[in-house]
């Protein structure tokens, strides 16, 4: 076994890597702020006086700097070797342009001139694509010196349950950063295992009973070890526990109530908003995709389906049509594999960039949908599922979403109880920051393919079938799911 840098060394030694890394894209942001300030925008419209003291030109600079930071950090624009690097590429695009659009506003203030609106506008709206271009070709070595400085930590996996979901191989795909290469059984003993993850930087915990887990937290916890488990369903429920601190002992309270009232009004709002100026905005683009769809076969531009919301309330959901007419003409559903012959050409196209999606910001204003919340799935799915896990039925707590927790973290083909996982910690976690976050989040996907994963022919296959194997015990458990379903929100 290779011998490591001591854990908390090497943590402080990457902490320190990115807090320089930060440091420099910090300082690049703002000297070319600066440039456009202080030798663009001042000589060029004869601005005397005050503005021309260091003591504005300082503030000016001050302020550039703390939003810059501010939005990197929320952005998380500086997880250097964390973070793939598209979406560390994605995450300094999104810096620069929300600090840029917010510094037009300041910079009116710091002038005291509203006048200069349409010139900080064309000023900042090519400081911003100087300055995504040259943050994300100086964050190309800085993640390549990180990987080659860092190499990925060393994990032995303990795992509990026979059967392999394959938690190992998922992480190993992260090669940068993680490197599972050694798997023990549970049964094998604490001493073993205590003796085993002595060579080894971090364990990882994979579906185990939650009394031996424990222990094993706590063996880690002895040994300084980093520990990653794989979450139960109660686990994500309890993590947002409220401290208590009332009697003379640890108190957590949780208290499942989902969204409060004013919650609800605040986010319908923002839905409103939201949807009518996607509207506005989209629909040169929504014109477009609906012509080119037409143009390709002459189908009708819209596919309608029904789906599932808040309550267990069905709703038909609209999309650009991107298969071909009568895709499921048998009436069932047929998850879409990698290189499904059934995608049209322009299918393919609004597929991978999600324009197909577009046409749901009008369920949105219609109220059967949110614009952040769970993906609202076919009733067959429900049923389906909530065989299987019986606590699906609860991401019907909050309407489904155009966007989600699910979405923005997950795949298109993450397992049901992962992505179920996903959208509990939505709900239990849920704030209007978050609901801001995931948007970002989601415009940052688009850069990921691998967000985009279809199914594969085999796994679609294994679906259909059992959906084919399951629609007569379906038509007999719809009164059942409806009753969980009720029973779960009222």
């Amino acid at each position: 076994m290779t011998n490591h840098v001591p854990n908390t060394s090497r943590r402080n030694a990457k902490y320190f890597y990115r807090y320089c890394c930060a440091g420099i894209l910090t300082l690049v942001s703002s000297l070319s702020f600066f440039y456009v300030w202080r030798v663009i925008f001042v000589p060029t419209h004869n601005i005397t006086g005050s503005l021309l003291g260091w003591g504005n030109l300082g503030m000016a600079y001050g302020i550039y700097v703390v939003l810059y930071l501010l939005f990197g950090n929320w952005l998380k624009a500086f997880r250097i070797g964390v973070d793939r690097k598209s979406n560390i590429f994605a995450s300094q695009a999104l810096t620069v342009f929300v600090t840029d659009l917010v510094e037009i506003f300041v910079s009116c203030a710091v002038t005291g001139q509203f006048r200069f609106f349409p010139i900080f506008l064309r000023l900042y709206t090519a400081l911003f694509i100087g300055q995504a271009i040259v943050n994300c070709l100086l964050s190309i070595p800085m993640v390549d010196i990180y990987r080659k400085v860092f190499p990925p930590l060393q994990i032995i996996e303990v795992y509990g349950d026979a059967r392999r979901n394959d938690l190992d191989v998922r992480m190993n795909a992260l090669k940068y950063k993680y490197d599972v290469k050694e798997r023990i059984s549970i049964d094998e003993g604490e001493d073993v295992i205590r003796e085993k993850i002595k060579g080894y930087d971090a364990v990882l915990l994979n579906d185990i009973h939650a009394h031996k887990r424990n222990r094993l937290v706590k063996m880690c916890f002895e040994t300084n070890k980093r520990v990653y488990y794989l979450p139960k369903i109660s686990d994500v429920l309890i993590r947002n526990s409220e401290e208590l601190n009332l009697i003379d002992a640890p108190l957590f309270m949780n208290r499942n109530n989902g969204l409060g009232i004013r919650q609800r009004v605040f986010k319908r709002t923002f839905d409103i908003v939201a949807s009518l100026c996607g509207i506005i905005v989209f629909s040169p683009f929504m014109l477009i995709t609906a012509l080119a769809i037409f143009l390709e076969d002459h189908g009708p531009v819209l596919f309608k389906q029904e789906r599932v919301t808040y309550g267990g309330k069905r709703f038909m959901i609209l999309k650009f049509r991107s298969m071909i007419v009568d895709a499921e003409k048998d009436g069932r559903p047929h998850p879409a594999g990698e290189n499904d012959d059934r995608i049209t050409k322009v299918g393919r196209v609004i597929r991978a960039i999600r324009f197909d999606e577009l046409p749901q910001l009008f369920n949105i204003l219609a109220g059967d949908m949110s614009v952040v919340g769970p993906r609202p799935e076919r009733w067959e799915h429900v049923e389906k599922y909530s065989e299987e896990i019986p606590e699906f039925v609860l991401r019907n707590k909050v309407k489904g979403g155009l966007t989600g927790y699910a979405q923005v973290y997950g795949k298109y083909n993450t397992s049901a109880l992962d992505k179920l996982k996903l959208d509990l910690l939505y709900i239990t976690n849920y704030s209007f920051k978050l609901d801001i976050e995931i948007i970002f989040e989601t415009i940052k996907i688009l850069f990921d393919r691998g967000s985009t994963e279809g199914f594969t022919q085999e796994a679609g296959q294994k679906l259909h079938d059992a959906e084919l194997a399951g629609q007569s015990s379906i038509s007999m458990s719809g009164r059942k799911v409806d009753k969980m379903v009720k029973n779960q929100i009222v």
